[in-house]
């Protein structure tokens, strides 16, 4: 039986929708829940990114500030940057692509930024509050990714949930969620051993390696769900994913497409979380 595939972009519009509700009855109040974007220097795939996340806040009526830095930007000036949006209270989100050009360094910014403003969820105050599990946001990419199972009514708890991976930014707060809904769950990363073995026994299988096809079918218990998160480029160039999603697809009873899987409920989380810091910041 061939898998379920789990449309990230339709899922993706339905949050989306969802979010533009809201923040058109907080407009009705005369609040409008705002985002600023930093980029800095020229990286084509982060420029992609931005351009996307101005699109989605367009679509859900959210106010959208692009601050768009040479690539010789001083850390100074661009700490400063994020010191004046955090005095700001028509901005209620800040979020900084990354990766950030050298010698410019990613964690005096993530700590700059306001735990209030975190939309990625990437501040440490946060982090803390994620591994708690009293949390007001969540990064992007993990709550997306649960987002995804619980509308495709996917159980977690009792399930044995691999993750390969173990980034600060998807792995590990990947492996807290499933915790939190009571999956019994196993991380994996570049010095596992046997590390196909570990992800045959899962239920949920999560990839998030950055690996082009690193998945194979041998890899996947018959009948998995199989989450892809990479987003990297095959031997011909073309977009794809941690997965071989064509031989997977025969084992698995669900996976999620690259492109139009994971991505775009990145981008709808990202809403929800500007979303629920507007709510917060007004009371």
């Amino acid at each position: 039986m061939a898998a379920v595939i789990m449309d990230g972009k339709a899922t993706a519009a339905a949050v989306r929708a969802e979010v533009a509700q809201d923040v058109q009855a907080l407009r009705e109040k005369g609040i409008v829940p705002g985002l600023a974007v930093i980029i800095v220097g020229d990286d084509p795939a982060s420029r992609i990114y931005v351009n996307n996340k101005r699109k989605a806040c367009a679509q859900t009526g959210i106010y959208s500030e692009e601050f768009s830095l040479p690539a010789d930007t001083s850390q100074d000036e661009l700490l400063a940057l994020v010191a004046s949006l955090n005095g700001r209270s028509d901005i209620n989100g800040i979020l900084c692509q990354l990766p950030l050009p050298a010698p410019l360094q990613a964690k005096p910014v993530i700590a700059a930024i306001s735990p209030m403003k975190d939309v990625d969820a990437f501040h440490s105050s946060n982090v803390g509050q994620i591994m708690l599990g009293d949390y007001s946001f969540l990064p992007c990419t993990p709550a997306g990714v649960m987002e995804l199972l619980h509308r495709y009514h996917i159980p977690v708890e009792g399930r044995r949930c691999v993750v390969v991976g173990r980034s600060n930014i998807v792995g590990k707060p990947m492996a807290m969620l499933l915790l939190h809904e009571n999956g019994t769950v196993t991380i994996c990363h570049s010095r596992t051993k046997d590390l196909a073995a570990i992800c045959r026994e899962a239920d949920i299988l999560v990839a998030a390696v950055g690996k082009p096809k690193f998945i194979t079918a041998d890899m996947v218990k018959p009948g998995a769900v199989v989450i892809d998160v990479g987003m990297d480029r095959d031997e011909d160039g073309n977009l794809c994913g941690d997965v071989d999603t064509q031989a997977v697809a025969a084992v698995a009873s669900a996976i999620t497409p690259v492109p139009g899987g994971v991505g775009p409920m990145t981008r709808a989380i990202l809403m929800r979380n500007t979303l629920t810091a507007a709510k917060m910041q007004f009371k």
